[in-house]
């Protein structure tokens, strides 16, 4: 098949594909998608996608979203090297990967009442075990797709900020390496899509200043405090140095986003204020998206 070409000089063809572990959001994504202005098509089988696209490519259909999960598990194998494949023939395909927590997931599947694709259960057997065992079938059988794809933690999201993420994320699809900076509590468990993940706990924590504690690390006093801090500079400047040191090379892999998490005890003061202070030294240069899952979460 030959080369798919730029259709207006400036940009390929995009094609979202949006994948991840069954109860972890991927409906929402791809609605989130959908209002975006994205063609949208729900469990494709990985068999089909090349043909697919090549039909959104000929309907001159720029921005197309593709679902895909376990239940096409025979399938799944051959989709990371057609990833492959497809990028070398010019179609800009970003894998989307939505992970949860396994107690998440758990939680959910109980609401909802719904089955996991792959519980095969005889009457009368464990729910809650046969539910694990499937769910871990499940990261297995997609382990390799993972690893290809960006990662987005939906554990704690609820379903307005999954949609917000999602937009932001293909808000900056126009970048070749987008920087992720992303905040969070270490109490609420550490982020599952982070590429790199920094303590910030062992520093002065503005909690415990009476006037400080109901404000946040985007608030000027806390920012006035922590700067103030010897401590909180150097780790903030040796980030940043090892950052820079090595986004060069992530850039030469072709990755389409880096996360960095920061996190402190709650979320709130000091892995907040590193967010900003790094996501403000990194704008102009590279794409920068800034996260704060616990505040976010507190808002949305």
């Amino acid at each position: 098949m030959s080369e798919w070409m730029p259709l207006d000089g400036a940009r390929r063809d995009e094609v979202i594909l949006v994948t991840g572990i069954s109860g972890s959001g991927k409906s929402v994504a791809l609605h989130a998608l959908e209002d975006a202005g994205y063609f949208c098509v729900d469990n494709l089988p990985p068999v089909l996608l090349r043909d697919f696209v090549q039909l959104e490519h000929e309907r001159m259909a720029h921005r197309v979203a593709v679902a895909v999960d376990v239940r096409t598990a025979s399938s799944l194998p051959a989709l990371v090297p057609l990833i492959d494949s497809l990028r070398g023939e010019g179609v800009r395909i970003r894998p989307l990967f939505l992970d949860a927590s396994t107690d998440a997931l758990l939680r959910r599947f109980s609401e909802t009442r719904r089955p996991h694709p792959l519980t095969a259960m005889p009457a009368g057997g464990d729910v809650s075990r046969a539910l694990v065992e499937a769910i871990e079938l499940e990261r297995d059988l997609l382990s390799d797709l993972r690893e290809v794809s960006t990662v987005i933690d939906t554990s704690q999201l609820r379903p307005a900020l999954l949609r917000s993420w999602v937009r932001s994320l293909v808000g900056a699809r126009d970048a070749a390496l987008t920087l992720v900076f992303e905040s969070f509590a270490f109490k609420h468990g550490v982020p599952l899509d982070a590429d790199y993940v920094f303590d910030m706990r062992v520093l002065p924590n503005p909690y415990y200043i009476r006037e400080l504690r109901p404000l946040t690390g985007r608030d000027a006093p806390v920012a006035a405090y922590l700067e103030a801090q010897p401590e909180a500079l150097e780790m903030l400047q040796q980030i940043l140095g090892f950052l820079q040191r090595w986004l060069p090379s992530f850039e030469d892999d072709q990755r389409s986003y880096l996360t960095v998490a920061l996190g402190c005890t709650g979320g709130q003061h000091r892995s907040v204020y590193g967010v900003e202070w790094l996501a403000q030294r990194f704008e102009g240069r590279h794409a920068t998206l800034v996260r704060h899952r616990e505040l976010d979460a507190r808002e949305g």
